[in-house]
């Protein structure tokens, strides 16, 4: 059975650059390059009407402001998770620092690949990010150590509501109660919850919710 190939858009602004990571990608068997992009805000235009598997955006764009808020290359990525949340993007810059990195994964990219990298670094990153996976160079995480690493999801505004009432106490019952919804959901709220801020546990989950300023005080809390 055969593979289709992994489909790549290159959003890069100098020519030379794209020209050369198009060389570099299509030596590989399974990515084929099927556009690339001088800029940022043609780079989401792009994006969204082909749905490659993965786009590689660059950082920064010189002169890519055109006055609707995609200037560089994180405008770029949280454009496209609002407007194809299903197209990842890996970012391909010679910035390797914390707050470049930081902004880039909050934002929504899957991967962040450094220029002067081996080539390898980019293969991976572009590969684990085509199936839902992260791809980070070694040098990024070894900047981002104690730092987190992936972009914080959102909560869905039931699962706000429900965070509140259990910072206030609640039980599961009391809080299923309040909002006319089952037992049962409010567990699976719970879940979810718990996976989005990367908790195990009721109190975790508020003091981490109180961290990213989603409740503003915090209570006793029930065990049941």
């Amino acid at each position: 059975m055969t593979t289709s190939p992994l489909r790549l858009l290159i959003a890069d602004d100098h020519a030379v650059v794209r020209a050369g990571l198009r060389a570099l990608l299509e030596g590989e068997p399974d990515i084929e390059v099927i556009a690339e992009s001088a800029d940022a805000e043609q780079a989401v235009r792009l994006a969204v009407s082909l749905t490659p598997d993965v786009v590689l955006m660059d950082l920064r764009f010189e002169g890519s402001d055109h006055g609707d808020g995609v200037a560089d290359g994180v405008a770029a990525v949280r454009a496209l998770a609002a407007e194809a949340p299903g197209v990842p993007v890996v970012m391909l810059t010679s910035y390797s620092g914390r707050v470049d990195v930081v902004r880039a994964l909050e934002a929504g990219a899957r991967g962040y690949v450094l220029k002067a990298g081996p080539p390898e670094d980019l293969f991976r990153a572009v590969r684990s990010a085509a199936v839902g996976g992260m791809g980070l160079a070694p040098e990024v995480v070894g900047g981002l150590v104690g730092q987190p690493v992936l972009p914080a999801p959102e909560l869905t505004g039931r699962e706000r509501e429900v965070v509140r009432l259990m910072a206030d106490g609640h039980s599961n019952r009391s809080i299923a109660d309040s909002l006319f919804l089952s037992e049962a959901t409010v567990k699976t709220h719970l879940v979810r919850i718990y996976r989005k801020l990367g908790v195990d546990n009721r109190a975790a989950a508020v003091s981490e919710a109180v961290r990213r300023g989603l409740l503003k005080l915090t209570y006793g809390l029930s065990d049941k």
